[in-house]
């Protein structure tokens, strides 16, 4: 990262940023790592450091509210180091990461080590999600209250969905006065050791399908828990036209219900799974063409709050072999911000900012998504230009990703965290 004696200036962008309905030319100044200064012409001062924001956008930082870090446990797949270096590539300057990694973030003294490594590795802020059960076993809950009091900002048990709803239940009113749920929404009955959408496809692939309903009853169910016990509530990576409706249903009672897309399941369905084979393998699988044309109108109209990128890297040995075999998910923190513009071309900039910053800051309760003078020196600079995909060039130890290979209309110029410029293409 690069720290100078002064501050850092990014002069002569094209300031968005909702939280303080701004869509002007204006400068920022961060000093210290705080926003000391948002104005028309900030005159530079000795010591400081330029970032040259001319045609094109400065937001505050993207937070990932959904990716995996794979530490403690999985070092070949992806590290601290690994993982944040792809965040602050793609624009990121926070991420939570989910509790699905060995020993799981079950206990207050995994969740501080993650913080402590973070604090001394990270190259962008993290955020550790505890687990809701014990070992994500779906049997006994978690101690919330500690569990929050290390670090923890949100509890799922990600990757997998707590089956026992008499449990689930119980978790909510134990946790009713800590940070939200977040819901991994599979019926594992209903799926069947499905491997992707069922649909003409699965048929066609003689693949054992998923259906629709395996999600959607879980959304139904969660919705219903929040609605009851008042937990906050988010629903994470939604899939389905009739799950979103659910959820706009449930946001109707409850306004602490939120959900979350992918970019992947905007820009993409289960047809990709007939040419890409296991880089298209998703858990929730990738689904129709009426459920991905929702989830854009759900991102437009604000039913989804949120977008993250659901970074799940694996090696290349785990996504190779046969389809039923592979691994599921893929990398994505370094083409999540190109990649929801190419999935949603007509989207506003307003939205675009909103669903990566404003919106994961406000349902995460942490620091960023905002650039109001105060706030944390977390900023990244973005412009509409078209690139192409290599995965061979990422950060991330993981290389496989449906977007391999195509051309994103929107790339990240430079990423701030705290004042210190964390990435930046031109230095």
């Amino acid at each position: 990262m690069i720290a100078g004696g002064g501050s850092v200036v990014i002069a002569g962008g094209r300031l968005v940023d909702p939280s303080i309905g701004v869509d002007a030319l204006r400068d920022v100044r961060i000093r210290d790592g705080i926003v000391v200064e948002v104005g028309e012409h900030i005159a530079l001062e000795d010591g400081d450091i330029a970032i040259d924001a001319s045609n094109a956008f400065v937001s505050p930082g993207f937070i990932d509210m959904h990716v995996h870090l794979r530490e403690p446990g999985f070092p070949e797949k992806e590290t601290i180091v690994t993982g944040t270096h792809a965040a602050v590539r793609g624009g990121f300057t926070a991420v939570a990461c989910m509790p699905n990694t060995e020993p799981a973030l079950d206990d207050p003294a995994v969740l501080r080590a993650v913080v402590a490594a973070a604090a001394e590795r990270a190259k962008c802020r993290v955020y550790p999600i505890g687990a809701i059960t014990r070992g994500r076993l779906g049997r006994e809950l978690c101690d919330y209250h500690a569990l929050q009091a290390a670090g923890a900002v949100a509890f799922s048990d990600d990757g997998s969905t707590v089956e026992d709803t008499a449990l689930l239940v119980r978790a909510a009113l134990a946790a009713a006065g800590e940070a939200p749920f977040i819901s991994h929404c599979e019926d594992e009955g209903i799926k069947a050791g499905g491997v992707m959408n069922e649909g003409v496809t699965s048929r066609r692939l003689g693949l054992q399908g998923s259906p629709a309903i395996a999600e959607e009853s879980i959304v139904a169910r969660d919705c219903t828990i929040a609605i009851e016990t008042r937990k906050r509530w988010h629903i994470a990576h939604i899939t389905t036209a009739a799950g979103l409706d659910l959820v706009r249903a449930a946001k109707l009672q409850a306004t602490h219900v939120t959900c979350e897309v992918t970019p992947h399941h905007l820009a993409f369905t289960d047809e990709l799974v007939a040419t890409l084979g296991s880089a298209a393998k998703v858990n929730p699988p990738l689904r129709t063409h009426a459920d991905a044309a929702a989830l854009r109108q759900g991102v437009r109209d604000g039913s989804i709050d949120a977008c993250a990128s659901d970074h799940a890297p694996h090696t290349d040995a785990e996504k190779s072999g046969d389809f039923e075999h592979a691994a599921v998910g893929f990398t994505g923190l370094e083409i999540a911000a190109g990649a929801l513009a190419y999935a949603i071309e007509d989207l506003s900039l307003r939205r675009y900012v909103e669903v990566l910053s404003t919106a994961p800051a406000r349902i995460l309760n942490i620091p960023g998504g905002s650039l109001r003078v105060g706030s944390p020196g977390d900023a990244v600079v973005f412009a509409d230009r078209p690139w192409r995909v290599d995965p061979q060039q990422f950060a991330s130890k993981g290389r496989v990703t449906p977007f391999a290979g195509r051309t994103l209309p929107r790339r990240i110029i430079a990423t701030i965290v705290g004042g210190i410029v964390a990435f930046c293409e031109d230095l």
